[in-house]
C-alpha cells in the first residue's frame, strides 16, 4: 500500500519498476478502497505490505489496517524492519533513511500473528493491534542493534 501523496507517486513507480503492484491509498486518503485493494492481491496469490506507521506516524506506531486485513482474509500478519549500517537520514516526519553505497542492511521479521475472523470486539482487534506493535518494536530493536554485526560469523552475507 502506498500513499497517495506526492512522495507517493516516487514510492510507487519505484516498487512498480521492481516488478510490484502498487496499491495507492493510507490510513488518510483512500484507506477502504486501498484495503480492498489489498485484499484482491491477496485472494491472487500474491504478498503484500504496509508502511505500517502511514503517511502521517507517528514514526513506528502501527496503524490498523494490518489487523483488519489480516481478520478479512484469514491470512497472518508479519511485522518486519530494515536496519541500514550507513544511511543518509532525510529531514522528514519519519527520519526516511536512504542506503549509503557499500551500507549493510539487517532485516528482521516477526512470528505470524494470526488474526482470528470472529475476533469482532473492540477489545480483541485492540489486542491483536497490540500484538503487531509489540512484535514491530521487537524487530526494530533487534535489527538496530545487530546491524553492525552484518558480514561477521554471526550475521553472515548471504549473495543470491
Amino acid at each position: 500500500m502506498v500513499s497517495r501523496s506526492f512522495d507517493g507517486e516516487y514510492i510507487a513507480r519505484t516498487i512498480e519498476k521492481l516488478g510490484f503492484v502498487a496499491v495507492r491509498g493510507s490510513s488518510s486518503r483512500g484507506g477502504a478502497a486501498a484495503l480492498l485493494g489489498l485484499k484482491s492481491q491477496l485472494e491472487q496469490g500474491n504478498l503484500v505490505a504496509f508502511t505500517i506507521d502511514g503517511p502521517r506516524g507517528p514514526k513506528y506506531v502501527a496503524k490498523p489496517g494490518p489487523v483488519l486485513l489480516a481478520r478479512a482474509t484469514a491470512l497472518p500478519m508479519v511485522a518486519f524492519y530494515v536496519a541500514l549500517s550507513d544511511a543518509w537520514v532525510l529531514n522528514t516526519w519519519d527520519a526516511m533513511a536512504i542506503p549509503k553505497p557499500f551500507s549493510k542492511a539487517l532485516v528482521r521479521f516477526s512470528a505470524k500473528i494470526q488474526v482470528p475472523g470472529n475476533a469482532e470486539s473492540d477489545a480483541q482487534m485492540m489486542e491483536f493491534h497490540r500484538r503487531l506493535q509489540a512484535a514491530l518494536e521487537r524487530v526494530t530493536r533487534f535489527a538496530e542493534e545487530h546491524v553492525a554485526r552484518v558480514g561477521t560469523a554471526e550475521f553472515p552475507i548471504h549473495k543470491r
